[in-house]
């Protein structure tokens, strides 16, 4: 199985939470242990934990830990420090929804908790964190599961970002069709653009994938309209970090592009998520907050300057596909086509209907 061959973002093993630093990726693997609130904070904004169910889990897990050393206090003091450490931890990045949805069902989890004792709400919660973590799982292999059956053989598949399983609990969504039907035998090759200017695309994904087995090759972003003119890409799969209720679909900085060039050579384009990323508050993709980043990501390349130091600089980290540039959602309640404004909802809100 191609599972046991993959690496593990984020761990919760004997009460220590463990997330692999992915901003040393590929040349390094380091494991580091997470013991504060701050340190959780970081890691996330840092980027060493990403991909938006990843961060939703760390979340999950770093609320936990932030509160390990209260559990002989109050429990009125104990739920004050949980709130106010749940705001903070979303603050670290706003535009994947994935990070406050998991966060803020964790304190209404405590919030509904009945329980007289700190360590008894705590426990409640390392459940409940845990519960996160194996819904995950199971949601990527179920997202693996619909969209292996888009996948034939001989196919050339492009997919931007890393949406494996760095990005998740196990497989990924993006390429948890790919993983699944690796598992089928099924031939066919994957592009992987390098994703500018963090390279999570040539750093994790092309990283991922070989360490799998699969036939990968990367490709510089601007390449991807050649790749397609030359009819080497016959479908494109990508995650998302926040899906608005008409369809719009933030993900990482460069999407955009990927489904203008897509929906130009005909070729269908698929965004792959599970449903705790669809979010039916947010109207359409102009309401979605965007992440702006430190300028040195673009001035610098690695630790070698590229620009001038005061030149100014433009640091989006995600962009919005307006959804008439997406073929289908791949979630683990099945395809979802259009039209998004009503699919979406009856689907992901209303399971009984699937």
């Amino acid at each position: 199985m191609v599972a046991e061959k993959l690496p593990k973002a984020v761990k919760y093993e004997k009460d220590e939470l463990i997330f692999l630093d992915q901003t040393k990726l590929p040349l390094e693997l380091i494991y580091e242990k997470q013991e504060t609130l701050e340190q959780v904070y970081i890691s996330i904004k840092q980027l060493k934990v990403r991909g938006a169910p990843a961060i939703g889990i760390a979340g999950a897990f770093g609320l936990l830990i932030s509160v390990k050393n209260n559990i002989d206090k109050p429990l009125d003091e104990f739920l004050k420090n949980l709130k106010s450490n749940g705001e903070y931890l979303i603050s670290s990045r706003p535009t994947a929804v994935n990070l406050s949805w998991a966060v803020n069902r964790m304190l209404k989890v405590a919030e509904n908790a009945k329980v007289v004792k700190s360590k008894e709400l705590f426990q409640i919660l390392e459940q409940e964190a845990i519960n996160i973590y194996n819904e995950d799982k199971k949601i990527c292999h179920s997202i693996g599961d619909f969209g292996e059956e888009l996948i034939y053989e001989g196919m050339g598949i492009l997919t931007h970002c890393n949406a494996g399983a760095l990005a998740v609990s196990e497989l990924g969504t993006a390429l948890a069709p790919i993983y699944k039907a690796m598992d089928k035998g099924k031939k066919f090759k994957v592009y992987a653009d390098e994703t500018r200017p963090l390279l999570q695309g040539a750093r994790l994904t092309s990283y991922e994938l070989f360490s799998a087995g699969a036939d990968v090759t990367l490709l510089c972003d601007n390449m991807a309209a050649y790749a397609m003119s030359k009819g080497l890409i016959n479908m494109v799969i990508v995650g998302c970090d926040r899906v608005a209720a008409n369809g719009d679909t933030a993900n990482k900085i460069g999407t955009m592009n990927v489904a203008i060039l897509a929906k130009h050579f005909n070729i269908p384009f698929y965004v792959a998520c599970p449903s705790s990323t669809y979010d039916n508050m947010t109207i359409t993709g102009k309401d979605i907050v965007i992440e702006e980043r430190d300028k040195k990501e673009v001035t610098h390349f690695s630790s070698c300057q590229t620009a001038l130091e005061n030149v100014n600089v433009l640091n989006p980290a995600f962009d919005v596909t307006p959804n008439e540039l997406i073929t289908g959602f791949i979630t683990e309640y099945g395809i979802i086509k259009p039209p998004f404004n009503i699919n979406l909802e009856k689907i992901l809100h209303n399971k009984e209907t699937k």
